[in-house]
């Protein structure tokens, strides 16, 4: 069993990107400005600075800096991304190479992403070897704000393989994730087809929803099956609760499938548990930030009209890749993860 720390993944990455920017930008690189151009930067950085105003308390700055920090790893340059994985590379074969992916970096480009992981994997891949090697491939994906193990293969014909044993569904993979409220019963399985749908608000907008092929007789009170939505598609998600505690739930998923959104969909609609910073699940026919218990708040200390700053508490935590004689790996969540699982009370098991 390979094990990573992965613990101090964001502070090491902060200051590993202002280190990594100084280094590979360097001074000389700032074009020269004029007169007009310069005063007008320091009217804006003045008017920035006038605009942000410091919280007082501790732990609401924490999360205004991570929220700055997500910014911040979308303006760097694409070396310095590079250079951030490759310090976050967990594990490494002449086939595979597996990543522990940051927060909120996503896998692929996109309307207003700058930096993505399948951009920089060419300079990624000869970081990690020689100038001479070929660009890494990706063998499947992860959503922007979930961390943890990422699978990249050294050649297609690999990469090809390791997406063949995804489809087939011959990889286990394993998340922790932090849930509002715990699942009734504690331990199973979901089993709902998931569709994408227009939501119709104020702010029309597209979420994942489930497309159940059954629904409750209001007259028999019996389970009926209905006509399948030919869109939708099969979603499986087997989870199990670890530790409970201040209204919250540390949960162990194993999906199944590979839906879009799928853990979080079943979780939020399925279970009625949305994950811990999910704020496009924890509302149906809105785009608002999550309400927490008071309790939660409490152990948090966390003003409710904060709560919007609150990251994704999902993460990739052990993949069992069928290769050779099996790879194992198991990855620790992010610092600020852990940090939420100890002012939660949330008691850790051992692996």
């Amino acid at each position: 069993m390979a094990a990573a720390s992965g613990g101090g993944l964001w502070l090491g990455a902060a200051v590993g990107l202002c280190r990594a920017v100084r280094s590979v930008c360097g001074r000389a690189a700032e074009p020269e400005l004029r007169a007009e151009q310069l005063a007008e930067r320091l009217r804006e950085r003045r008017s920035e600075g006038e605009k942000q105003e410091v919280p007082k308390d501790p732990a609401q700055r924490r999360v205004q800096e991570f929220a700055k920090l997500s910014k911040k790893l979308q303006q760097v340059h694409p070396n310095v991304l590079a250079k951030v994985l490759k310090q976050e590379t967990i594990y490494q074969n002449e086939e595979i190479v597996v990543i522990n992916k940051p927060y909120g970096i996503p896998v692929h480009g996109g309307p207003r992403i700058k930096n993505c992981i399948s951009d920089v994997l060419p300079v990624l891949a000869k970081m990690l070897e020689n100038m001479r090697a070929e660009p890494l491939h990706l063998c499947h994906r992860l959503d922007k704000e979930t961390t943890g193990l990422m699978v990249l293969a050294r050649n297609k014909e690999v990469a090809d393989k390791i997406r063949l044993l995804f489809k087939t569904r011959q990889v286990e993979k394993f998340y922790w994730a932090i849930s509002l409220g715990d699942p009734e019963p504690s331990e199973g399985t979901v089993e709902i087809p998931i569709v994408e749908r227009e939501v119709q608000s104020h702010q029309p907008h597209y979420k994942m929803t489930l497309a159940p092929n059954y629904r409750l007789s209001p007259e028999e009170g019996k389970v009926l099956r209905t006509r399948r939505n030919r869109h939708a598609e099969t979603a499986v998600t087997r989870y199990r609760l670890l530790a409970r505690s201040a209204a919250c739930s540390l949960l162990e998923l194993q999906p199944i499938t590979g839906v879009k959104h799928q853990l979080r969909v079943h979780l939020a609609y399925g279970l009625g548990c949305p994950i811990l910073g999910d704020h496009k699940y924890s509302h149906w026919s809105k785009l608002a930030p999550q309400k927490l218990p008071e309790i939660t708040l409490k152990r948090l200390k966390l003003e409710q009209s904060k709560a919007r700053h609150l990251p994704l508490h999902l993460h990739a935590h052990r993949l069992s890749l069928p290769l050779g004689q099996g790879i194992n790996l198991v990855c620790k969540p992010p610092l600020f993860f852990q940090k939420t699982l100890k002012k939660l009370e949330l008691e850790v098991p051992d692996d």
